[in-house]
């Protein structure tokens, strides 16, 4: 992301598979990252349909799997170089 904008380096996306799921992954991100620096912004996470960490240079996009379809943030910036995992646990 650094190329293409100057607000942060990265975006993580993520998909959980319903609303209830989408706040645990956030839950779990923060909590880990708390231990290093805690999010300038949380954003989404009554609806938990799309939450949003911002840790400045990284923003975590959490999305239920309609939300992730809609709004289509891999399409917004196609330009950027991409790395795909996948984590299954």
């Amino acid at each position: 992301m650094g190329d293409a904008v100057s607000w942060t380096d990265f975006f993580v996306i993520v998909t959980g598979a319903n609303p209830r799921q989408t706040k645990a992954i956030a839950q779990e991100i923060e909590g880990k990252l708390r231990l290093r620096r805690r999010a300038a912004r949380v954003e989404g996470e009554r609806e938990a349909e799309w939450i949003l960490l911002d840790f400045i240079d990284v923003v975590v996009h959490v999305f239920t799997p309609a939300s992730r379809a809609f709004y289509r943030l891999e399409t917004l910036w196609g330009d950027v170089p991409r790395l795909d995992l996948v984590v299954q646990g």
